[in-house]
Order: C-alpha cells, then sequence, then structure tokens
C-alpha cells in the first residue's frame, strides 16, 4: 500500500487535485479497486460518494491496498499497479517488495503536475531494512536511485512519457523522450523532510513503531525466536 496515500491524493482529494473542482471531465469522480492481500478479495469504491469508506479501508496499508483507478463516468482506467507481497506468496521472508505504479495524466484526467503534487512532501511506508521497517518515501532521480543508509531510505523515482500508437514518443534522432520528475529541485524539501524522519525512526532502533508491527513480522524470523522460548514462558 506503499501508493494508497498519494492515489487518494490524487484522483479524491480537490485540496490536492484541483482538477475535481475545476474540469467538468472528472467532477463525476472516480473509482478505487481495493485489494484485500490477505484474504485475496477486491472490492470497488466510487469517490466522492464512498470516500470516508475508502480511507477506512486504504488507511491500513499492510492489508488493504489500491491495485486501480477508473473515471467513473466512463470506466477509463486511469492508474494501475502491483498488489503482489512476496511473502504472502512464499510463506516466508523472501526480499523485499519493490512495488510499481503506472499513472494516466491529462486530457479529463489529473495533470502532471497533480499527479506530481503528493510526492512535495515525505510519508511513511513499510519496508526498508529486511522489509520489516518503517520509512520516509525519498523522491529521487535516477542517479541517486540506491541502496546506502539502512538500505535506504526508501526510495522512488518518476519516469514520465508520451506514448502514442503502442509506442513511447521519440525525439528527432529516434531517442525516447523520458522525463526524470524527480530529479527536480522541487522535491528537495521532501528529500530533507525524508532524512529528518529516517534519522529520528532510526534512533529508535528494533523499537515499535520503527519497526513493523507484530502481524507484519510474521514472515520474518521473529517466529523462529518465538518457537525457541514458549517452553520457557510460564504463567503470570
Amino acid at each position: 500500500g506503499s501508493f494508497n496515500l498519494p492515489l487518494y491524493r490524487i484522483f479524491a482529494d480537490p485540496m490536492s487535485t484541483a482538477g475535481l473542482v475545476i474540469d467538468p471531465n472528472m467532477a463525476g469522480g472516480f473509482k478505487f479497486e481495493v485489494v484485500d492481500a490477505q484474504e485475496g478479495k477486491k472490492v470497488v469504491l466510487k469517490c466522492p460518494e464512498e470516500m470516508y469508506e475508502l480511507v477506512a479501508l486504504i488507511g491500513t496499508v499492510e492489508r488493504y491496498i489500491v491495485s486501480r483507478v477508473w473515471r467513473a463516468r466512463d470506466d477509463l482506467i486511469c492508474a494501475s499497479g502491483s498488489v503482489t507481497r512476496l511473502s504472502l506468496i512464499a510463506g516466508k521472508y523472501v526480499g523485499k517488495d519493490d512495488p510499481v505504479m503506472i499513472v494516466r495524466a491529462q486530457h479529463g484526467l489529473p495533470a502532471v503536475g497533480e499527479v506530481l503534487a503528493p510526492f512535495m512532501h515525505s510519508y511513511l511506508v513499510a519496508g526498508w531494512m529486511r522489509g520489516s521497517h518503517w520509512g520516509p518515501l525519498m523522491p529521487v532521480g535516477l542517479k541517486d536511485a540506491r541502496c546506502t543508509l539502512f538500505d535506504g531510505p526508501p526510495r522512488i523515482v518518476a519516469l514520465g512519457f508520451q506514448v502514442a500508437d503502442g509506442a513511447i514518443a521519440s525525439d528527432d534522432d529516434g531517442k525516447p523522450m523520458i522525463t526524470d520528475f524527480f530529479a527536480d529541485p522541487a522535491f528537495a524539501l521532501a528529500r530533507k523532510e525524508a532524512l529528518k524522519y529516517a534519522a529520528m525512526l532510526r534512533r529508535m532502533g528494533e523499537f515499535e513503531p520503527a519497526r513493523l508491527g507484530v502481524e507484519s513480522m510474521e514472515y520474518t524470523t521473529l517466529p523462529q525466536v518465538i518457537e525457541k522460548l514458549k517452553e520457557r514462558f510460564t504463567p503470570i
């Protein structure tokens, strides 16, 4: 659910996406497909009518994940993302989940600037070191998209491109025109915030809420520790 918050802001929050109140093509709202990662079920909620119900679900980011978004008036697909979790598939920790999201913009949809606006500030996502910690999302350009501090901080890149006739638009030399959005100085504040949050969280070491809750640790080595000690637990 790393994209739950920005997708909500992009397609349901008029305080972030002005087009929701200015563009007649967006006034009918958007529909969100939400996947229950634990039960393997999904539900579709329409905003603005079911905004409160949507937030109630997707605020639980480790279980309920926004998988797709459509424009309500004509079911035009607007966003689609990955929702599978490796640990739930394998039944144990086998590596980090690196979610990806594709969002369509402009012409009756949120503008590129509205799609990027939620990333002006950092926010916390689950993952980071060994997939077991909360960490601040840090928008960076491709040149800075690498693991360093505690295998992070969790980084996100945004690539923008035009598609026509099934191909990415190219320049006169045939080179694909792709924009590295988060390399822009406009996201310097989010990067500064992310480092500040990262320093605060790491001061807590392996104590919650820096570390994920016990439910999310089910597929790590924590159950082995509990199993090893269970015979030594006695009634109070």
